[in-house]
């Protein structure tokens, strides 16, 4: 602030870090200048990430918005679905965490696949394939085939993302499916 330098906190996944660390988003958002948040991710609206920041940095951001194409039209219901995701889905996000850890304690125990369970905060389970021996793009291909859907998360890593959608047994049910074809 001393140099006049804006600070903008990419906030699409501040939820789960909020429930993770038990910190505010008020806490963690009160050293930027604007934050964007994300309802679909973790909180399971349909659509929607909300902007915040001074007045008139609204202003022009809704200039912008319209500009580009983003205005949208009688969007409450869209907003409604927002609205419920915020009320009822925020504490919730606890049990995504808990869902990662099981995934990643599955994925642990596969010769050539290492997680770094302390990583392991929220919902996202990052586990390095280095070791393996296979290209990543050949095990998400197996891994897929099997039924459960990961990502390169970097050269030599996958990466596994938990949600509402699905459930802890799922979650037990993707790690033996992994053990199976990986091991």
């Amino acid at each position: 602030r001393d140099a006049n330098v804006k600070l903008h906190l990419d906030g699409a996944r501040l939820w789960n870090a909020s429930v993770a660390t038990k910190v505010s988003p008020r806490k963690y958002a009160s050293y930027f200048d604007s934050v964007s948040v994300c309802l679909s991710k973790g909180l399971g609206a349909p659509v929607g990430s909300v902007i915040a920041g001074t007045t008139g940095f609204i202003e022009e951001a809704r200039h912008y918005r319209k500009i580009f194409g983003g205005g949208m039209r009688q969007a409450g219901i869209l907003a409604a679905a927002g609205l419920y995701a915020l009320e009822h889905n925020m504490q919730r996000l606890g049990e995504d965490h808990q869902k990662a850890a099981a995934l990643a304690e599955a994925v642990s125990a596969v010769r050539g696949f290492d997680v770094d369970m302390e990583s392991v905060q929220t919902n996202i389970v990052i586990f390095s394939v280095s070791r393996s021996g296979k290209p990543t793009e050949e095990l998400v291909s197996i891994i897929r085939e099997a039924g459960v859907l990961v990502s390169i998360g970097s050269a030599r890593g996958l990466r596994a993302v938990t949600h509402m959608d699905v459930t802890m047994d799922e979650v037990r049910r993707a790690g033996e499916i992994i053990q199976r074809v990986c091991d």
